[in-house]
């Protein structure tokens, strides 16, 4: 008899092959639901709604220095990406460089979202830490926006709310903000603003100097399993590990095959061979191949007041997953 499970991700090709079922999770008849970040997130930390689900790793690791966290993580890591695209300016605003962002006004959908801590370590490294900036949030193109898990943040870190009716494209269209950061990028630079630019104007070569430097590739989301679920039938964690590699080595094979490219997309060959050269497997699972960078993570979400004590990486996830067997 196969456990019945609800499973929310993203449609990636990634997770394609388990969509379609070419891929099949050992023991599981699963329900899939293709949701975007914020319906998942929103659902698994407001009303656990899913037995499996996508989680932003930034508030999963707020979930587990409060009482009751409802996941447990396994090392799957859904979606990575740099950030240096994630940072826009107020072309009037004499900002260059990342250094240039103290004591502005920078305004954020939710404080917490993975991709801001993300950035809010690039730009502590250059000396501006959390502090060193007013933080207004809200809701990009619609008003108001709620953080997904309530914050208690340090007394020297201000977020200001967004005022009533007011959303973070209008106000940065308006210089009501210096700047705006967020994975999405605002509808006033899509639409062509001339006010407003990134901040690195070459973000894919400032990333690639950044990888360089640091061998980091930023991670965004891990899967989470129903704690319950987990104690219930120790076996699933491994099986949804092992479901989701092979689910990712599905796509990456398919990708490889530039006979016909499987991407509308043209020069496939060439994005491979840069991706070939900044590591063997750029997008691997598992937590030895990404413990420095999930360290590193780690200590930036403590030192912006997100965590209040510093979680050890080994704590992130179901221990049958901290390890693999081999041929």
């Amino acid at each position: 008899m196969t456990l019945k499970l609800s499973i929310a991700m993203g449609d990636y090709d990634r997770t394609r092959p388990l969509f379609d079922r070419r891929v099949q999770i050992d023991g599981v008849d699963p329900l899939f639901l293709l949701q975007s970040p914020e319906e998942m997130f929103f659902n698994a930390f407001r009303h656990r709604t899913c037995d499996v689900t996508e989680l932003s790793l930034s508030s999963y690791c707020v979930s587990l220095t409060r009482d009751d966290p409802p996941y447990i993580g396994i090392p799957v890591f859904l979606s990575r990406a740099f950030r240096h695209s994630s940072v826009y300016v107020r072309e009037d605003r004499g900002i260059e460089s990342p250094g240039d962002l103290a004591g502005k006004r920078i305004g954020l959908a939710e404080y917490q979202l993975t991709a801001n801590v993300w950035v809010r370590a690039i730009l502590a490294e250059a000396g501006v830490t959390p502090d060193r900036i007013t933080w207004l949030r809200g809701g990009m193109n619609a008003p108001g926006r709620p953080e997904k898990i309530r914050l208690d943040l340090p007394a020297d870190v201000t977020v200001e709310q967004a005022p009533e009716g007011a959303t973070l494209n209008q106000m940065l269209v308006d210089g009501a903000i210096d700047g705006f950061i967020g994975p999405r990028w605002p509808a006033c630079f899509h639409e062509g603003h001339p006010m407003v630019r990134r901040l690195w104007r070459d973000g894919l070569q400032a990333a690639r100097d950044w990888h360089a430097e640091t061998g980091h590739f930023p991670i965004m989301h891990i899967l989470g399993l129903r704690r319950e679920l987990a104690a219930r039938h120790p076996w699933l964690p491994g099986a949804l590990l092992k479901a989701f590699t092979l689910s990712k080595q599905a796509a990456q094979a398919a990708l490889a095959d530039t006979s016909a490219t499987k991407v509308t997309m043209p020069f496939v060959e060439d994005i491979l061979a840069v991706s070939a050269r900044m590591s063997a497997d750029i997008w691997s699972y598992g937590v030895a191949e990404n413990r420095a960078t999930l360290a590193y993570f780690l200590r930036h979400h403590h030192a912006q007041g997100l965590s209040p004590r510093l979680l050890e990486v080994d704590e992130l996830f179901h221990s049958s997953t901290l390890e693999s067997y081999s041929l």
